[in-house]
């Protein structure tokens, strides 16, 4: 009997999905659990499983296409006796998704600010190399080599045939590094794929991807939705740059490297904890405010594809050690797409760092519905007087926005105002409970 599997519901609202890639093609072996296709979704790029054994009867969709929820996606030839239910499928699927967040940051983990959150690999389905018929057919000894659209468009490229190319992906498919490595050339240039890119002489043509649509929808909500504020400041860091260039080389021994950006996480806790409204959302439907209890400081990584925002848990309550351990540890996790579902969720407050890039400063958007979010722009070498006399300042600029219906204007104010002290006087850290 022919199986039909439909695209289920990922969660987190997800409505459709974009085909990245095939893993199987039509007369192929799969048992459960093989990789089928490679999704982009709202919230994660995703590797289907299958949910049954059989044979690939007939996919519905190519690369590129946009596959609704509930909408067929494979059809299976199997034997097994048809037990298992649409709704039980959903959730099997939930449970055994890989999924793939965007990579790559820049040096202090930080970056333009974002409301995205992108689910990670999170080890419950490692790659498959099965999927291929257990007995080796005589009739077929040759099969059509499984391979992405690059790859197949290199191998023409190049003059190879690319079923003789190993393949070193899920079912051995073939991949980019495979004709790089089976050429020997790796000075090849990547072919684009002609589905997913056009131009003329006048421009070139991209289709907007599942995060990059959502990111537009995001930032809409948050600015319809919200009154926004913004005020800037600027704090002069010379003592807080002393602290840091004592301790770099000992945080380095352990592995560590200690930028700015703990700090600045460690002054926003300590400072929601004076201003909670500042740590809380307005809850319009139920006539209440949501007052957050825990400090969980999310921080805006800027990506190729999009934004990502991992999450600092109970920042108030650790150490600047563990913070920068932390922050190094989620940006070597984004860059190696292992970022997870709740490693990006529950944050309270955002901070963005769009000084790594050299802004100085911005108007951040909220990170809905979050109350506020801190901006940090390139630190400057400023005149400054002290002690009635002029001399060399570092001047790091500060940039916050807050909805205006949840913080008034004074609160807004005392809160940066802490920020500014903490981050002047590092031993504040040290003196406060």
């Amino acid at each position: 009997m022919n199986f039909t599997f439909h695209f289920p519901d990922l969660g987190e609202g997800l409505e459709e999905g974009t085909i990245l890639e095939w893993y199987v093609a039509e007369g192929q072996q799969v048992k459960e659990g093989d990789p089928l296709v490679q999704m982009e979704t709202d919230k994660v790029v995703a590797d289907i499983p299958s949910p049954r054994k059989g044979v690939i009867a007939l996919l519905h969709g190519s690369v590129g296409d946009v596959i609704k929820v509930g909408a067929p996606l494979v059809e299976i030839k199997t034997d097994e006796v048809d037990g298992l239910q649409e709704s039980g499928q959903a959730e099997t699927i939930k449970e055994k998704v890989t999924t793939e967040p965007v990579s790559e940051t820049e040096e202090d983990a930080g970056a333009v600010v974002g409301t995205m959150e992108v689910a990670g690999k999170d080890s419950i389905l490692p790659e498959s190399r099965e999927g291929t018929p257990e007995k080796p057919s005589s009739e077929a000894p040759h099969r059509k080599a499984l391979a992405t659209p690059v790859a197949r468009a290199m191998a023409r490229e190049m003059g190879i045939d690319i079923n003789k190319v190993p393949g070193s992906g899920p079912s051995g498919r073939v991949k980019r590094e495979d004709i790089l490595q089976y050429g020997g050339d790796m000075a090849a240039q990547p072919v684009k794929d002609a589905a997913m890119e056009s131009s003329d002489n006048d421009a070139t043509y991209q289709p907007l991807t599942q995060i990059r649509k959502t990111i537009a929808r995001n930032m809409l909500h948050a600015k319809h939705n919200a009154a926004h504020m913004s005020v800037f400041e600027e704090v002069e860091i010379s003592a807080l740059m002393g602290v840091r260039a004592k301790y770099k080389p000992k945080f380095a021994e352990k592995g560590v490297k200690l930028t700015y950006l703990p700090f600045i996480v460690k002054a926003v806790a300590m400072a929601l904890k004076k201003h909670p409204q500042l740590n809380s959302q307005i809850d319009l439907e139920n006539n209440r405010m949501i007052i957050r209890n825990r400090c969980h400081i999310g921080i805006a990584v800027d990506a190729p594809d999009g934004l990502v925002v991992p999450v600092i848990r109970d920042a108030d309550k650790q150490s600047i050690f563990h913070i920068a351990q932390q922050i190094g540890e989620l940006a070597d996790k984004a860059r190696q797409r292992k970022l997870t579902l709740d490693e990006m969720k529950e944050g309270s407050f955002s901070i963005t760092s769009f000084g790594s890039i050299g802004g100085i400063y911005a108007t951040p958007v909220l990170n809905y519905p979050q109350a506020g979010i801190l901006g940090i722009g390139r630190i400057l070498q400023t005149p400054i007087v002290r002690d009635n006399e002029i001399v060399i300042g570092h001047i790091m600029p500060l940039s916050l926005s807050v909805d205006h219906r949840i913080v008034d204007g004074g609160e807004t104010t005392r809160f940066i105002y802490d920020v500014m002290e903490y981050l002047s006087d590092p031993l504040l850290f040290l003196m406060e409970e």
